[in-house]
């Protein structure tokens, strides 16, 4: 008979030899021994789980441990898990442990947490035949709370190093009512004395002893203690089982490698034992380590000038064996460049790609570069992408844009692709139409210019034009006109000699921009206009330059009158001068706002004034006092606070009244920089020029 496959047999032909009669059969009879023969062995049938050991309820202490043992058999093997509420059991404390090839599983609980770990807990094991479940109570106590005669572990094991072959015996004592029962496990999991035949025995007193020690002894080993009352276990101890005699193994592996053609190498390998092993190298059946050159215990391969994948192994032997490790090293060049990107979609400030991978082998990540169009624009990088679909974001509304992609792999980056070009879309603009200016072209009517925005967003479809003659007007009454495809537009129809306030705003197909800057003329003819960018040249603490283009008129500007005030406190102050482009104010107070408008005059009148321009002086930067009995090159830190002294910040004045014997002399101290000034006088380390007045 020759077996075809399990539980099944089929009868072997034979050709008869010479010399030898055939046996011829009847019909019927071959039919009935091919059913016999294909009939499954009965031994060997399929079955479904049925449990060998079922979980028990148990009742632990809190802080404590519990563990439920459950293991089933059947055809073929059960898988045996662990569930509670119907789930998978799945937490740091809760630990599923296998054992039997899975036909087994621990469930194990550590610490103990009530009420949260009080709960039933399901063993359920299945396999393809079917399965079957059994559940289990754990009830949790508190350490104050528990019952006269609750186990105690009166002596648990301890640490422990034994020989190999020899005797280990690990104690174990506890105490209850009624007597506990002692069971142990080692590394979480039940420890089976039966099924050492013999080599394994639980002592009466509840001692483990192990008798031959073998290497596999060695482990974590806890003493449970059982009673009606609950479950208490011991500290776990460790039991080390020395060998002397060790066979090779290896402590560092060989590791596998992908290098640049040409490139070079170093590999190391490490094998440990007792005795030390030798550690060579080989190529195929090539020794590439001499014979008579063979270290101990570790060996690096050195290789230069790689040109060729190749496998390399290491060899690790002592007379207790021969163990071998294989490094693979692959010589890999630079990955090609992916296909062309393609433009997928876009927005206003951002453009989707796609695009092929270009590599047969994978490849780590790939890198997209961008920049806008234009010459001396630098790339900006992407990198660390894993598909091949990207959307760049925060890009500039209405921008053409030049976008290539590289793959990197283990060697470095390869080469780009052939560039994309895509185009943002377009949004409103982000910025007012630049140097808006206006003048008086006839008794009615004025002609206002400006400038394209600076960031138009995309095609400027045109311009509104605002104008009122009362600015405080939500601008939904102001008069509106449109034009497009000039920066040129003549108002007309105006009330001569009032001062009108214009504004402009770009607009394009997505909506509108910001307003410009108010810019104001009077609508009389010979007037000039508003001066033209006014704005702040140098500072000082206490000066401010003021710089701008000078108004347009035909009739010649003849001056220029200034307003200016503090921000906060203070009065109007007006200086009239001749014509200039800058004019510096001098006398101002430091670390003060100040704000300050411009007008022009002509022989016919004078101009609209500009906006308001603020700016606040800097801070002084030293202080000093001239002494009063000294010569004007002599300074002092400071002069002494008489009674009745004061100080006003707003002013700037440090009035000192003197001793009595002085004939009502005044003294008045001009600071040039602003003091703190505490109860008992002036700060150290400072010092304030001041002047005597009579």
């Amino acid at each position: 008979m020759v077996s075809s496959r399990p539980g099944w047999t089929v009868a072997q032909s034979r050709v008869p030899r010479p010399g030898y009669g055939l046996c011829l059969y009847p019909s019927y009879l071959l039919l009935t021994l091919l059913l016999l023969t294909l009939t499954p062995n009965p031994s060997e049938a399929l079955a479904g789980p049925k449990f060998t050991k079922i979980p028990g309820d148990q009742i632990g202490v809190s802080g404590g441990v519990a563990s439920f043992v459950c293991q089933a058999t059947g055809d073929p093997k059960p898988i045996v898990n662990w569930n509670k509420k119907g789930k998978k059991v799945n937490s740091q404390r809760i630990e599923t442990i296998e054992f039997d090839d899975g036909g087994g599983a621990v469930l194990r609980i550590q610490p103990l947490r009530a009420p949260r770990d009080e709960n039933t807990y399901e063993c359920v094991a299945r396999n393809s035949e079917g399965e079957v479940a059994t559940t289990a109570n754990l009830a949790i106590i508190r350490e104050d709370l528990l019952p006269l005669g609750f186990p105690s572990i009166d002596m648990g094991p301890q640490l422990k190093v034994v020989e190999r072959t020899r005797t280990a015996t690990m104690l174990c004592a506890a105490s209850g009512i009624p007597d506990p029962e002692i069971s142990w496990f080692k590394d979480f999991l039940p420890v089976e004395p039966r099924a050492s035949q013999g080599r394994i025995k639980q002592l009466r007193s509840g001692a483990l002893q192990i008798e031959n020690s073998e290497e596999t002894d060695q482990g974590k080993y806890e003493c449970v203690a059982t009673n009606s009352q609950g479950v208490r276990y011991s500290s776990p101890a460790n039991l080390y089982v020395r060998v002397r005699r060790v066979p090779p193994r290896f402590s560092i592996l060989p590791s596998s490698y992908e290098i640049m053609p040409g490139g070079s190498i170093n590999i190391t390998c490490v094998a440990v034992g007792s005795p030390m092993p030798y550690v060579k190298w080989m190529l195929g059946s090539e020794d590439l380590t001499p014979e008579d050159d063979m270290p101990v215990g570790r060996n690096v391969l050195e290789l230069n000038g790689v040109r060729e994948s190749a496998n390399y192994t290491c060899v690790a032997m002592s007379s207790l064996g021969i163990i071998e490790a294989t490094a693979q090293v692959s010589v890999k060049t630079l990955p090609k460049p992916p296909g062309t990107p393609i433009v997928t979609e876009t927005t206003a400030t951002s453009v989707t790609i796609t695009w092929d991978s270009g590599n047969p082998d994978p490849v780590s990540y790939y890198i997209i570069q961008y920049r806008a169009k234009g010459p001396d624009k630098k790339y900006e990088t992407v990198d660390g992408i894993t598909t091949t679909r990207y959307s760049i974001g925060g890009l500039y509304p209405n921008t053409e844009y030049e976008i290539r992609v590289s793959a990197f792999n283990s060697i470095g980056q390869g080469p780009s692709s052939t560039q994309v070009e895509a185009r943002t879309g377009e949004q409103a603009p982000a910025s007012p139409p630049r140097n808006v200016q206006a003048r008086i072209v006839s008794q009615k009517s004025v002609m206002v210019r400006w400038e394209e925005p600076e960031e138009p967003n995309g095609q400027v479809k045109g311009y509104r034009i605002y104008y009122t003659m009362d600015p405080s007007q939500p601008m939904s009454l102001w008069k509106i006109q449109n034009i497009q495809d000039s920066t040129v537009i003549t108002i007309q129809n105006l009330v001569p000699s009032e001062t009108y306030t214009i504004r402009v705003l770009a607009f394009t197909s997505v909506g509108d921009g910001p307003f410009s800057d108010p810019v104001h003329v009077k609508v009389l003819p010979g007037v000039p206009g508003q001066p033209g960018k006014f704005k702040v040249g140098k500072v000082s603490d206490t000066s401010i330059e003021l710089t701008w283009e000078p108004s347009y008129t035909k009739e010649g500007i003849v001056n220029y009158e200034l307003l200016y005030k503090p921000v906060k406190f203070g009065s109007l102050e007006k200086l009239t001068f001749g014509p200039r482009s800058s004019y510096t104010v001098e006398g101002l107070r430091a670390n003060t706002e100040y704000s300050f408008s411009l007008a022009a005059i002509s022989n016919k009148g004078i101009g609209a004034f500009t906006n308001e321009l603020v700016q606040k002086t800097s801070q002084a930067s030293s202080c000093q006092i001239l002494h009063p009995y000294a010569s004007s090159s002599s300074y002092m830190a400071g002069p002494p606070l008489w009674e009745g002294s004061s100080y006003t910040d707003q002013s700037k004045l440090l009035s000192i009244l003197p001793p009595q014997s002085w004939i009502k002399p005044l003294f008045e101290a001009m600071l040039t920089c602003p003091l703190f000034l505490c109860q008992t006088g002036l700060p150290q380390k400072q010092s304030f020029k001041w002047q005597m007045i009579i």
